[in-house]
């Protein structure tokens, strides 16, 4: 969960330099890398995930197959850190702006991961490396089609022009099936959670049903997907609860203050609720 960052790989996918990041320009957002993320000109240098290889090798392929919309890899550091191309636009930071709210902002988010998931059909999943799994489908190991995002949060989107064109993060990439990478990214934007917790977030009041509608249409879901999102957005947030749980457990600073700053597991309870109820209006929003 970063922000305007972006990565970083080897100009084969497979290359090691020797040199860190020592300066350059901090940059802001997310919580996993707070404070470890820099521009240096071109080029943005990060921590490496341990599965860095298989994303920078993926990545390339995307950009093989004519998706555009990722960061360049550039090269991994001999000091656990990796540089990508920096991509020009802008990130929405929370409280997120009135911009990235837009009804079209929003539809196109949902064309934008429609052919991200094309591409990555096409470029296919890496059986052999080790993805994470704090915030991947569950049933991707059975039902895995393809590399899903998994974290296509405000804060890894880079518009231009008012819309979205890039996606950049892929910390937490795993196969799954495409709705899953839907409903992960609708928590976000539309976003799925309760109006009160929302406030904290999102400064201007949101139909949650009539957007997650839009997301549906901007990405293109079959009839079938789309009674079935609002089932598979109940299971993301439990998978998300989860890795909250893991990261607050473990006594990450960033995690334990946002944790206890909105509410705890109090507000855990209130938004899984919410979604609970309000099943049949957004099953009625996307069918009707």
């Amino acid at each position: 969960m970063t922000a305007a960052e972006d990565g970083t790989a080897a100009e084969d996918g497979t290359a090691e330099a020797e040199d860190g990041v020592s300066d350059g320009e901090a940059l802001a957002g997310g919580l996993a890398n707070a404070g470890a993320v820099f521009r240096r000109g071109e080029l943005v240098e990060r921590p490496a995930p341990r599965h860095a290889r298989a994303v920078h090798a993926h990545l390339i392929a995307l950009k093989e197959h004519g998706f555009d919309g990722v960061p360049t890899p550039v090269r991994l550091t001999a000091d656990g850190r990796e540089q990508l191309t920096f991509v020009p636009g802008d990130v929405a930071l929370p409280p997120f702006p009135r911009w990235a709210l837009t009804p079209a902002a929003l539809a196109s988010v949902g064309s934008l991961l429609r052919r991200l998931h094309e591409a990555c059909a096409a470029v296919g999943v890496d059986g052999r490396a080790e993805w994470p799994r704090d915030l991947a489908d569950p049933e991707g190991p059975g039902r895995g089609t393809i590399l899903c995002h998994n974290d296509v949060c405000p804060e890894n989107v880079v518009f231009r022009d008012g819309r979205p064109a890039a996606l950049i993060d892929f910390d937490f990439a795993a196969p799954g099936r495409p709705i899953w990478d839907v409903a992960m990214t609708a928590r976000y934007w539309v976003p799925m959670v309760d109006p009160a917790s929302a406030t904290a977030l999102y400064p201007v009041e949101l139909d949650a049903p009539a957007r997650l509608r839009i997301l549906a249409d901007g990405y293109g879901l079959s009839r079938r997907e789309r009674a079935e999102l609002p089932g598979v957005i109940e299971q993301a947030a439990e998978t998300c609860r989860a890795f909250v749980a893991d990261r607050v457990a473990d006594g990450d600073p960033g995690f334990v203050q946002a944790w206890a700053e909105r509410g705890g597991w109090g507000r855990w309870d209130r938004m899984q609720s919410w979604l609970a109820a309000h099943r049949g209006a957004f099953t009625a929003a996307l069918l009707n």
